[in-house]
C-alpha cells in the first residue's frame, strides 16, 4: 500500500489541440474522494481506465490507421491526446486529480505545448503535493507478460518498484537508435523525460500537412527531424526521441488506474501496443 497524493491547489492551462487545432482550457484540480485520475467535462465525468479507452480517430486523417495518441470516452465526451498530461501526473507522483475541460470542440484534445510535458510538470511543481491520509495498492504483476507485433514488443515483469525501459530504432531514418530508462524518481522525470518533446520525419509532416493536418503551425513548432537532424530546431538532449517515446509509454500506462509497480520494457513500441499491455496488466494474462 502507498499513500495517494494530489496537488495542494489547482493549476489552469490553456493552449492548442496538435491534431484539431482548436483553443482548450484546463483546470487540474486537488481530488480527495479516491478516484484517481479523472477528466471532466461539463456534467460528464470520465475516468482514466482502459474500459474507457476511445477508438474515434482524432483527426478524419488517421480514420483508417493505428491510433496517434491515446483518447478516453463516455457517452458523447471523447477526449484526446491525454498522454502527456498523464505522464506528467504519473512522473511527479500524484495519484489523484480532477481534470476539468473547457473547450467549444465536441471532441475536445489536450493542448500540446511544445510537444513536451515540461508545461504540465512546471505547472505541477508551482503548487506542489499533498500526500494524502488515504492509501491506494498499487497494481502488481504475477507473472510476466510478453506482447510482441511486427518487431515491436513490450514486457512485463514482476518487480519490486517501477521501471519503465524503451529502446528506439530506426534504422533507415536519422534517428539514433538509443535505450533509455525511468525507475520512477520524480526530479529525474521532470528534469530529463519532461522535456522530451513530440517528433516526427519531415515526409510524416509533409504527408499530414498535405492531408489538411498541422495548418495552424510552424515548422519549428514541432520537432520534425530531416535527413541531417531536426529542421529549424535543436535537440534538447541526445536521446530526445527515445525518452519522447518513454514519456509516452509512462502515460500511456497510466490506462491501467493506478499506480504501477512492475518492470516494463518496450521495443520500438506505438500507442496500440501499449493500449493492448494495459489491457494486458487488468486481465494478468499474456497476449
Amino acid at each position: 500500500m502507498m499513500n495517494r497524493t494530489t496537488l495542494n491547489d489547482a493549476v489552469r492551462i490553456a493552449g492548442t489541440g496538435l491534431f484539431t487545432a482548436e483553443p482548450v482550457a484546463l483546470a487540474i484540480c486537488p481530488s480527495h474522494d479516491q478516484s484517481g485520475i479523472t477528466f471532466r467535462r461539463a456534467d460528464t465525468r470520465v475516468p482514466v481506465h482502459i474500459a474507457n479507452l476511445s477508438a474515434m480517430p482524432v483527426h478524419e486523417a488517421f480514420a483508417q490507421m493505428p491510433p496517434r495518441c491515446t483518447s478516453i470516452c463516455s457517452q458523447s465526451t471523447n477526449i484526446a491526446t491525454i498522454e502527456h498530461l498523464l505522464s506528467a501526473l504519473v512522473g511527479m507522483g500524484i495519484t489523484d486529480a480532477s481534470i476539468e475541460i473547457r473547450s467549444p470542440h465536441p471532441h475536445c484534445e489536450i493542448p500540446i505545448m511544445d510537444g513536451s510535458a515540461r508545461d504540465f510538470v512546471n505547472a505541477l511543481s508551482e503548487v506542489g503535493i499533498e500526500t494524502l491520509e488515504s492509501q491506494v495498492e498499487p497494481i502488481t504483476i504475477d507473472k510476466p507478460i510478453i506482447i510482441e507485433e511486427h518487431g515491436a514488443s513490450i514486457t512485463i515483469e514482476p518487480a519490486q518498484s517501477p521501471s519503465y525501459t524503451y529502446t528506439i530504432d530506426y534504422p533507415t531514418d536519422p534517428i539514433a537508435s538509443a535505450t533509455v530508462t525511468w525507475q520512477g524518481d520524480s526530479t529525474d522525470y521532470a528534469s530529463r523525460i519532461a522535456l522530451a518533446r513530440t517528433f516526427c520525419l519531415e515526409r510524416e509532416a509533409n504527408a499530414m500537412q498535405s492531408a489538411g493536418l498541422f495548418k495552424h503551425l510552424q515548422i519549428n513548432d514541432l520537432l520534425v527531424i530531416g535527413d541531417i537532424g531536426p529542421i529549424e530546431n535543436t535537440y534538447r538532449h541526445e536521446h530526445e526521441c527515445a525518452l519522447h517515446k518513454l514519456l509516452d509509454l509512462i502515460g500511456d500506462l497510466a490506462l491501467v488506474g493506478r499506480p504501477l509497480c512492475a518492470k516494463v520494457s518496450a521495443i520500438k513500441s506505438g500507442h496500440a501496443m501499449t493500449h493492448r499491455a494495459a489491457r494486458a496488466i487488468i486481465g494478468q494474462q499474456r497476449y
